[in-house]
């Protein structure tokens, strides 16, 4: 596969960016036919169209859309670059670029970037995906910080660091049980309808365990593997769930939702994934450097004052 032309790349942002061929082309103080093969050697080596002509207008393609999406970040990475190495200080406004596990609490990830949202000189991305997907964003750069309730396995070979940064018990919630003795553990579970999570995930397998190892029969009414989704449905419909209070932590404290008990010896883990940099983001030592409590909590603001978070 032939290398990426960042000078046809270039052009094609311009392009892009005016909706224009010919203001684009005075712009760059080139011919508009010197443009149009430039762009047309782009979706040549692209192997996609990038443009659609609508009157005097270039409207984006689908795969338009996505190219200038790249294009934005690997030129904003180069002013970056320059002003790191060459003139040795950050960017006025720094990028964080966060990924995380599509079965991740929403609470949390919004507890652990709050501190982020009261800073104008911060711009915040997250995106959501598989495990895989995301380490593979991160090692290409394209990602500062990839958080997951999974370890992964670090070594010299990826340079890849996983560090817990939080722990949470599991808990058994639901509805309110007005007047009612306190919650018994096990004993109250028999015929207790349930939601779950999926059997992939860590705090299935552990609960499942445990209630062999108890003996308790269970009545399951939904297994979810999206927290959001599991979240959801704890509102919504008159059983118990097994989760985190993290991820209900709003109906709990408005009284929507009850905790029953703390599942014994059932904890979510919530790690933090980088990769070994000469020149590494200080936002992610920052937000790593805080404690579990605070991450938890949302609290302990780190710096400045508010920014706009893009959702991918």
């Amino acid at each position: 596969m032939s290398r990426l032309n960042y000078h046809h790349l270039h052009y094609f942002w311009a392009v892009a960016k005016q909706g224009n061929l010919t203001r684009a082309a005075e712009q760059l103080r080139v011919s508009q036919s010197a443009l149009s093969t430039q762009i047309r050697q782009l979706e040549e080596q692209l192997g996609q169209p990038l443009f659609t002509r609508q009157g005097r207008s270039l409207l984006l393609t689908e795969p338009g859309r996505i190219a200038l999406t790249y294009a934005e970040q690997i030129f904003a990475s180069g002013n970056e670059l320059v002003a790191t190495l060459r003139d040795g200080r950050g960017p006025e406004r720094q990028v964080l670029r966060i990924g995380a596990v599509a079965t991740l609490s929403r609470n949390f990830q919004k507890s652990l970037v709050k501190p982020l949202l009261d800073r104008p000189d911060v711009e915040l991305v997250l995106q959501s995906g598989s495990l895989s997907e995301l380490l593979t964003r991160l090692s290409t750069h394209t990602l500062d910080l990839v958080l997951s309730n999974r370890s992964v396995q670090g070594d010299a070979e990826n340079g890849l660091r996983c560090q817990r940064i939080a722990r949470q018990p599991v808990s058994l919630v639901g509805p309110r049980r007005r007047g009612r003795e306190p919650f018994r553990f096990p004993e109250d579970m028999a015929d207790l309808p349930l939601i779950l999570p999926s059997t992939a995930s860590d705090i299935r397998t552990a609960f499942d365990l445990l209630c062999e190892q108890l003996e308790v029969r269970r009545s399951v009414l939904a297994e979810v593997d999206d927290m959001a989704m599991l979240r959801l449905l704890a509102r919504g419909a008159n059983a118990a769930a097994v989760v985190p209070t993290v991820v209900v932590r709003d109906e709990l404290r408005e009284g929507r939702l009850e905790e029953y008990c703390k599942l014994p010896n059932l904890y979510e883990n919530f790690f933090a994934i980088s990769i070994k940099r000469h020149f590494q983001q200080p936002l992610v030592k920052a937000l790593l450097a805080r404690s579990e409590a605070d991450v938890l909590s949302g609290s302990e603001p780190i710096g400045a004052r508010k920014r706009a978070v893009h959702r991918r």
